[in-house]
C-alpha cells in the first residue's frame, strides 16, 4: 500500500511575526485614549500596576468586540502537508489572510503527496486504491495531452517550433494544468499564509466548524504552538471553539446525507443555470445614472456640466482613468476610481474545486460556497475542462477516472466512514455551485487578471460569461472590461502585454470581447 501522509504530518513553522502580540494590542487600545502621546508594548507590562490594567483592557475590549487592535500584529506561517481541500475549506474560506501555495498549474504534483484519513484496514485499501488510480490518470493524461497541446503552442508562436527544447517546460506546464482535474482534493500543497493576530483568534474559534474539521484541529493547534512559543502571552487571548452545534448549518446535518434531496437541488441549481457557466441574477438599480451622479459630486458639477457620458468615462475608461490599467491596483485607494464601489453584480455560477480554489483568492468578490455535505448526490458530479474535451482518448480515460472516484466515495460512506472524511477522495473536477457578489471595482480588477489569455481555463471562460451578460444590461459599464494589454493600450502603457515572456502570443488589445477564444490553455 502506498505510504500516506496523515493529519498529523502538517508542518507548521513560525517564519516570522511582530513581537509581542498581546502587549502591542493593548499598546494601541491604551493609546487611543492618551493625552501623553503614544504607548508602546514594553510600557504595559512595566510593573505591577501596569501589567494588571494591561490584562484589564485586553479582557475588556476582547470582550466588548473592539477588535481592531489585534490587527496590527501579523504571523507569517510555512505549512506544507496541508490537503487541497482543508485549503478550500478553512484557511482560504475568507477575505482575511495572504498566501502563496505550490501551483499545481506549473508545477508536477509528485506520487505519495496525498494525505489519508483515519480510516479502518478495509476502508484505507479503496482510499489508497482509488489515490493510486487518480495519480495514473494524471500522469498518463500528461503524456496524452503533451503532443496536441504542442501543437497548439506551435501554431500560435511559430517561430518557436525552431527550438522546440526551450519551450518544452511552457507545454508540460499546459498539460498539468489540465491533468490536474483527475487528482484528488485530498492532494496536499506547501505554502506561505500570513494572518493577523485577530485572524488566528477566529481560526481558534472556528476550528470545529467546515468540512476538514479533524485536519483543522491538528493546523491550528501547531499555529498556536508556535506563536505562543515566541509570545506566551497570548495564550490570554484564545477562547474555547465554538460547538459545531451552535452553527446554522447543524440542524440540517444532523438530518443525514440526503442523496436524493440533494440531487434534486443540484439538478434545479443548473437548469436555472442553463447555458452559463455564471449566470447574472441581480444588480444595482440605476447603476450607470448612480455612478455618473457620484462623479459629479466628486467634482462639484452640476448635470448641466457634465453630462452621464462623461461622468461615466473619467472612471471607466483607461483613456481617462489610467489606474484601471495599472498592475499595482491604486484604483482602491484613488478617489475618483472608488466611485466604482457604488454598483454591485451577484453572478450565481458552478466551477469545479480546482478552479474555484484559485477563484477564491479574489477575495474582495465575497462568495457563499457549500458545505459539499448539502450537494453530494453520490453520482458523478464533475467538469472536463478543455483540452481533455479536445481528445477522444484523454477522454475515455478521464471519465473512468471520475466515475471510479465517485464510487470510492460512496464505498467510504457504505463502509461507516463518515462523509466528510470520505470527501477527500474526490477529484479536483467535483463540480461546485456557489453565488458570488461584489461592487465594480472588485469585479473589474478581477476581470483585468482573468480575461488575460493566461489565466486559468476556466476561470477565463466564467469572466467572459460574465462581462458579455453585464454588457447586455449595461455597455457603458462593460464597454472596457477585457484583458490587461487593452487596459494598457487604451491609457497609452508600454508594452501592452505586461506578462513579459509569459506573453500569450496574440494581439488581444485589438480584440472585442466576443471575439476572446483561446485554441489552447
Amino acid at each position: 500500500m502506498e505510504t500516506f501522509r496523515q493529519f498529523s504530518d502538517i508542518e507548521v513553522k513560525l517564519v516570522s511575526a511582530v513581537p509581542s502580540a498581546y502587549e502591542l494590542s493593548v499598546a494601541s487600545a491604551r493609546t487611543c485614549y492618551s493625552g501623553k502621546g503614544a504607548i508602546y508594548p514594553e510600557a504595559v507590562s512595566i510593573d505591577e500596576k501596569a501589567i494588571a490594567l494591561r490584562d484589564r483592557i485586553a479582557a475588556s475590549t476582547l470582550g466588548a468586540g473592539h477588535l481592531t487592535t489585534r490587527q496590527h500584529a501579523h504571523f507569517v506561517f510555512v505549512i506544507s502537508g496541508i490537503s487541497r481541500h482543508c485549503l478550500w475549506n478553512f484557511l482560504h474560506s475568507h477575505p482575511f489572510y495572504n498566501s502563496e501555495q505550490v501551483s499545481q498549474r506549473y508545477v508536477r504534483v509528485k506520487p505519495g503527496n496525498v494525505v489519508m484519513p483515519p480510516l479502518d484496514e478495509a476502508s484505507a485499501k479503496i482510499y489508497s486504491d482509488v489515490t493510486a488510480l487518480q495519480t495514473s490518470t494524471y500522469e498518463k493524461l500528461i503524456e496524452l495531452l503533451r503532443e496536441p497541446l504542442a501543437s497548439d503552442f506551435y501554431e500560435r508562436f511559430k517561430a518557436r517550433k525552431q527550438q522546440p527544447e526551450k519551450w518544452k517546460t511552457s507545454i508540460d506546464k499546459r498539460a498539468y494544468e489540465v491533468a490536474r482535474y483527475a487528482l484528488g482534493v485530498g492532494t496536499t500543497a506547501y505554502l506561505y499564509h500570513t494572518i493577523s493576530a485577530l485572524t488566528l483568534l477566529r481560526y481558534a474559534k472556528l476550528v470545529e466548524h467546515f468540512e476538514t474539521p479533524e485536519e483543522q484541529r491538528v493546523l491550528i493547534k501547531k499555529m498556536l504552538d508556535c506563536v505562543l512559543a515566541v509570545d506566551p502571552l497570548f495564550q490570554k487571548e484564545i477562547q474555547d471553539p465554538l460547538p459545531l452545534e451552535d452553527s446554522p448549518e447543524y440542524q440540517f446535518r444532523q438530518a443525514g446525507l440526503h442523496r436524493e434531496v440533494n440531487k434534486k437541488f443540484v439538478q434545479e441549481f443548473d437548469a436555472e443555470l442553463g447555458p452559463h457557466i455564471s449566470k447574472l441574477v441581480q444588480y444595482s438599480s440605476n447603476p450607470e445614472v448612480v455612478m455618473a451622479q457620484a462623479v459629479r459630486i466628486q467634482l462639484g458639477k452640476s448635470k448641466s456640466e457634465m453630462s452621464d457620458d462623461v461622468a461615466l468615462a473619467l472612471i471607466l475608461d483607461p483613456k481617462e482613468n489610467k489606474h484601471l490599467a495599472d498592475t499595482l491596483n491604486v484604483g482602491t485607494f484613488e478617489r475618483m476610481s472608488q466611485v466604482l464601489h457604488h454598483a454591485h453584480f451577484t453572478y450565481q455560477k458552478k466551477l469545479s474545486h480546482t478552479a474555484d480554489s484559485q477563484d477564491q483568492r479574489h477575495r474582495m468578490v465575497f462568495t457563499s460556497r457549500p458545505s459539499v455535505f448539502f450537494h453530494y448526490s453520490g453520482e458523478p458530479d464533475y467538469i472536463t475542462p478543455y483540452g481533455i474535451t479536445q481528445n477522444a482518448e484523454a477522454q475515455a480515460l478521464y471519465h473512468d477516472c471520475m466515475k471510479r472516484s465517485f464510487e470510492g466515495v460512496n464505498q467510504l460512506i457504505a463502509n461507516g466512514v463518515k462523509p466528510d472524511l470520505a470527501f477527500y477522495l474526490l477529484p479536483n473536477a467535483v463540480s461546485i455551485r456557489m453565488v458570488s457578489s461584489g461592487d465594480l471595482q472588485s469585479w473589474q480588477h478581477k476581470w483585468k487578471l482573468r480575461t488575460c489569455y493566461n489565466a486559468q481555463e476556466e476561470i477565463f471562460r466564467a469572466s467572459l460569461d460574465e462581462i458579455k451578460q453585464l454588457r447586455e444590461h449595461f455597455p457603458k459599464i462593460a464597454e472596457h472590461l477585457k484583458a490587461p494589454c487593452y487596459l494598457r493600450l487604451r491609457a497609452g502603457t508600454k508594452p501592452y502585454c505586461p506578462e513579459g515572456d509569459r506573453f500569450c502570443g496574440l494581439p488581444v488589445w485589438k480584440y472585442d470581447i466576443n471575439q476572446y477564444e483561446r485554441k489552447s490553455l
